[in-house]
C-alpha cells in the first residue's frame, strides 16, 4: 500500500479548475480526473467561493472607497487647519477690541 502525498494547488490553480467546470461546462468528474483531484475537494473550493465571494467585489470597492476616503480626509485637515487659524485670528481682534474698549471707557 503507498501512501500519495497531498497535492497543494494555488488560488489561481483553484479558480482555473471551478472556471473550467463553470465557464467551459466540463463535467465536475472530467475536471478533477485531469487535475488528481478528488471530487469532494472541488465541491469544498466551490462552496468556499460561494461563501467568501463578497470579500472578491467588496476588496475592490473598499479600494476605491479608501482613495476617495483619502482625498476627503486631506481636505478635512487642511479645512480645519484653516478653521482653526480663522479662530485665533477672530480671537485676536475680539481681545483687542475688548483691550481698547476698556481704555477708552466703554462698558
Amino acid at each position: 500500500m503507498s501512501k500519495k502525498t497531498r497535492r497543494h494547488h494555488t488560488p489561481d490553480q483553484n479558480i482555473n479548475l471551478l472556471r473550467r467546470h463553470h465557464l467551459a461546462k466540463v463535467p465536475v468528474s472530467e475536471v478533477c480526473e485531469g487535475a488528481e483531484l478528488q471530487p469532494s475537494v472541488f465541491y469544498g473550493w466551490l462552496r468556499h467561493l460561494f461563501e467568501h465571494g463578497a470579500a472578491a467585489f467588496g476588496e475592490s470597492r473598499k479600494r476605491v472607497e479608501t482613495s476617495r476616503e483619502q482625498e476627503l480626509l486631506a481636505e478635512n485637515e487642511r479645512l480645519r487647519a484653516r478653521l482653526a487659524r480663522k479662530d485665533e485670528v477672530i480671537a485676536e481682534v475680539t481681545e483687542e477690541l475688548v483691550r481698547t474698549k476698556t481704555t477708552v471707557g466703554e462698558p
